[in-house]
């Protein structure tokens, strides 16, 4: 299994940096369906301590796999730039209703990850932007595979609808940080534009990731 310390100057990294949503430091965690970013974020979590992680999962419906920015706004974002905790209410995608409210306080550091993390209207609130760097036919594949062959409908419409998110909101170019993954790790370029930075390496051990 990943080590918490393996992540630990990427965790340095985005704990130095200054608060971008009231006292919050607001980390968004990008990249096509299937590419990784859940288990990315759980460990990223782990090395800055056990940070919290808000999944855009719980934020879209079956209705709205992209017109959510309001709803988080209300919930998420405008309580966390206040100093005050958020309430929101994840969905649950089987019984396709809203479950019960959750409490965010918040923290020195919110992972927010999900397709759509980098999208202009989190931009502003973002201390960093992360993209994982998985090719969309790689990463629907994998997600293709976990999901199974009863959710091969689902996956043609969210292929589209993705298609259609990101050639309208493009997250990459933004990106502060690439995140890749190999047979033997995760590597990060970090850099304004993540295009001429340095590239760091950590070695995991169990595979490929979930979502």
């Amino acid at each position: 299994m990943e080590s918490q310390q393996s992540l630990a100057p990427l965790a340095r990294e985005i704990s130095a940096l200054p608060p971008s949503l009231g006292p919050v430091r607001l980390v968004g965690i990008d990249g096509h369906a299937g590419s990784g970013k859940s288990t990315f974020a759980g460990r990223l979590a782990e090395a800055l301590g056990g940070a919290p992680v808000l999944h855009l999962d719980d934020v879209a419906t079956h209705g709205e796999l992209f017109a959510w920015p309001d709803r988080l706004r209300s919930q998420v974002l405008e309580p966390l730039a206040a100093g005050r905790p958020a309430r929101w209410t994840p969905y649950d995608w089987v019984a396709r209703r809203f479950g019960p409210e959750q409490v965010l306080e918040p923290a020195p550091v919110l992972l927010v990850e999900g397709v759509g993390a980098g999208r202009r209207a989190l931009r502003p609130h973002l201390a960093r932007l992360l993209w994982m760097e998985t090719p969309r036919a790689e990463s629907w594949g994998r997600g293709r595979h976990r999901d199974g062959r009863e959710l091969s409908d689902f996956w043609d419409g969210w292929e589209r609808a993705e298609l259609a998110h990101f050639s309208d909101d493009p997250s990459r170019p933004f990106a502060d940080t690439l995140v890749r993954q190999s047979s033997t790790g995760y590597e990060w370029t970090s850099e304004a534009g993540a295009t001429a930075g340095r590239t760091a390496s950590v070695t995991e051990g169990d595979g490929l990731p979930r979502a």
